[in-house]
């Protein structure tokens, strides 16, 4: 690599040299002129010629270009954006691309909670064309994101989270092979998400804290997420069967604060590696899926201050025998428990406050029950309720308390504007 870097650097001095002497010398007989007489102050060596590689030379312009429209910068970052050694650079980070193993580039780039201000992002991410990763968590970028951003052949992760950013849905990531991790919660991208981001092959989608208004697509099953979080926006309608196929990968799944309506399918039973699944704060109706039972690696369930109602299936309750913490059906209005759910309320493991269950304290009044049942109420395909699609585990014989089974888990993490969040 020295010999390349040594040869380039040879031509750049060459070329720059050339470039400074007067054309009559290059294309008239310097004979006539006297040799004492031509005098040629060459400038100080460029600082081109103190880069580590060729590809740094190139983005150099481009990173001093950005630093010229930083609005606000409380931390003082960008002092440290001077000269030639940019993998220096407070926030950048140099590698070897995969096209080139040879050679220096700048691969990842993390301004998370740098607090920077800028109008906007374009004509600088989009012309780092060896960016792996570029985080920029809790700043102050606004504008929209450029589709020359599709041109970043190498680019996987990209957080643009707690920033000022607006417009449409960024659809230029649909082009992006690569892309494994997208994360723009906490901007003020508004307007319909389309419905292809769920066939990308994302690992983490977070899309919550925006502006978002449309039905849920009907094929959001097909996503390949471990981490899909939809918190905080506008969606609405009824949460797709097609949820049932994403079994093999769908981890954590946030439906929380949106304007969802319908019964809840029974497919959602099929998700075996859930451990998160909340669809709380919503307008969901009708009886609580059997099907949840089958939720073995459940740990977090939550679907409260929605309008549920009949009995809790004692096989959801049982649950709390495995890996269930917490089921959360508050503010709903549940009708009926059995031996196994009251047993894992005394637990503090199933919560029903506010419900209208008889016998239990802390519901709500008969008056606004009764009320609540005034009006009929019934879901399609209602025979799907009571089917339970796999073989409920056996009960564990487990002396693990809730606090020793207690983890985080990593789409509530994203719910906080500040956290960056990393697998």
């Amino acid at each position: 690599m020295e010999n390349s870097s040594s040869i380039s650097t040879t031509l750049l001095s060459i070329t720059f040299f050339l470039l400074l002497i007067p054309s009559c010398v290059i294309f008239v007989n310097c004979n006539t002129f006297e040799s004492e007489s031509i005098s040629i102050d060459l400038p100080p060596i460029p600082d081109i010629l103190g880069f580590l590689d060729e590809r740094l030379a190139l983005i150099f312009p481009i990173i001093q270009a950005f630093k010229n429209t930083i609005t606000s910068d409380p931390l003082g970052v960008t002092s440290t954006w001077t000269g030639p050694n940019i993998c220096n650079y407070t926030g950048f980070y140099c590698d070897n691309p995969p096209d080139n193993k040879t050679a220096v580039t700048v691969a990842s780039i993390d301004f998370n909670g740098f607090q920077l201000s800028a109008p906007s992002l374009d004509g600088f991410i989009d012309q780092l064309p060896d960016l792996a990763i570029f985080h920029a968590n809790s700043n102050g970028f606004a504008g929209t994101i450029s589709p020359k951003i599709a041109k970043l052949k190498f680019l996987y992760e990209l957080d643009l989270s707690n920033n000022l950013l607006s417009g449409v849905f960024p659809v230029s990531v649909l082009n992006m092979p690569t892309l494994s991790f997208l994360d723009i919660r906490y901007n003020s991208f508004s307007g319909k998400v389309p419905p292809s981001i769920f066939t990308q092959p994302l690992d983490v989608l977070f899309l919550n804290n925006n502006n978002f208004f449309q039905n849920l697509p009907n094929n959001l099953g097909d996503t390949k997420a471990l981490y899909l979080t939809l918190v905080n926006n506008k969606f609405t309608g009824p949460i797709p069967p097609s949820i049932g196929k994403a079994s093999a990968t769908l981890t954590e799944v946030l439906f929380l604060n949106n304007l969802l309506t319908g019964c809840l399918p029974y497919e959602i039973g099929f998700l075996k590696r859930a451990t998160l699944f909340d669809a709380g704060n919503n307008l969901l109706t009708g009886p609580l899926p059997s099907s949840f039972g089958c939720l073995e690696s459940a740990e977090q369930l939550n679907l409260a201050g929605n309008l549920l109602y009949g009995q809790i299936p004692e096989v959801i309750c049982a649950l709390g025998n495995h890996n269930l913490l917490n089921l959360s059906l508050s503010n709903n209005y549940f009708t009926k428990v059995g031996p196994v759910c009251r047993s894992m309320i005394k637990k503090g493991v199933v919560d029903v406050r506010k419900n209208c269950i008889s016998g239990i304290p802390n519901q709500r009044s008969a008056q606004e029950c009764f009320t609540f049942f005034l009006t009929p109420r019934s879901c399609p395909r209602a025979a799907w309720f009571n089917f339970i699609p796999c073989k409920v585990p056996p009960r564990k014989n487990s002396t693990i308390t809730t606090t020793t089974r207690k983890r985080s888990l990593l789409s509530y993490s994203a719910l906080s504007r500040n956290n960056r969040v990393l697998l």
